[in-house]
């Protein structure tokens, strides 16, 4: 009788009933994956540059492509080129054109004295 805490009983290896355990099959090797070889060294960005509308800012943003052909070494002195340049066209959007400031005019011109 099976012992209902564990389980059904199992038959004994030397009865006909009981199915021989399969062997164990050896894994099949997996084909080696080669990933495609890239050229060492590094890639162009290749910025997509949308124009703006304003052209100083249009020209900063196209010098950003001239990265990629440059060495890294001179990456530091073009961005921070091209930084002056957008400072620039923002500090010249808080200067306000308006009519130029009186000039004061010389004391022998006054009625008062």
């Amino acid at each position: 009788m099976a012992d209902p805490t564990n389980g059904p009983a199992q038959a004994a290896p030397d009865t006909p009933d009981a199915a021989p355990e399969p062997a164990p099959q050896q894994a099949a090797e997996a084909p080696e994956v080669t990933e495609p070889v890239e050229p060492a060294g590094p890639r162009p960005l290749g910025p997509a540059v949308t124009p703006t509308g304003q052209a100083a800012v249009d020209g900063g943003l196209r010098r950003l492509a001239e990265a990629d052909h440059l060495p890294v070494s001179g990456h530091l002195d073009m961005y921070e080129d091209v930084h002056r340049g957008l400072r620039d066209v923002l500090a010249g959007l808080d200067q306000h054109p308006g009519p130029p400031a009186p000039s004061p005019s010389p004391t022998h011109d006054r009625p008062d004295q």
